[in-house]
């Protein structure tokens, strides 16, 4: 097949997935060969609990992955750009910008 060749996917989305699974956050791993996304929805309230070994407070979230995606290293790339461009569109639409207080913090 020639690079400069179109592609057509067809695509089936199968009617049990039309619904999609609500996700609060995603956690993105990876190894050599595949990134592994896992999109996670919080199953009960966030509480405070005493560390067992510190006795600092926490905040403990119980959550569930919903969904585990893996993709390979290459296709990385591609997502980032859709994800971003889809972004783009979403604050020109809804004049929205990301939120002052995310619910989960990456740097914790």
């Amino acid at each position: 097949m020639a690079d400069d060749a179109q592609r057509q996917f067809e695509i089936d989305l199968p009617p049990d997935l039309i619904g999609g699974a609500y996700a609060d956050f995603a956690n993105v791993w990876h190894t050599p060969t595949v990134f592994v996304m896992d999109f996670v929805a919080l199953a009960q309230p966030p509480r405070e609990q005493l560390d067992a070994q510190t006795g600092e407070a926490r905040t403990v979230v119980p959550a569930r992955v919903v969904s585990r995606i893996r993709i390979p290293p290459e296709q990385v790339f591609e997502l980032a750009k859709a994800l971003t461009q889809q972004l783009e569109f979403w604050e020109q639409e809804t004049g929205r910008r990301q939120p002052v207080d995310p619910l989960i913090d990456p740097d914790d």
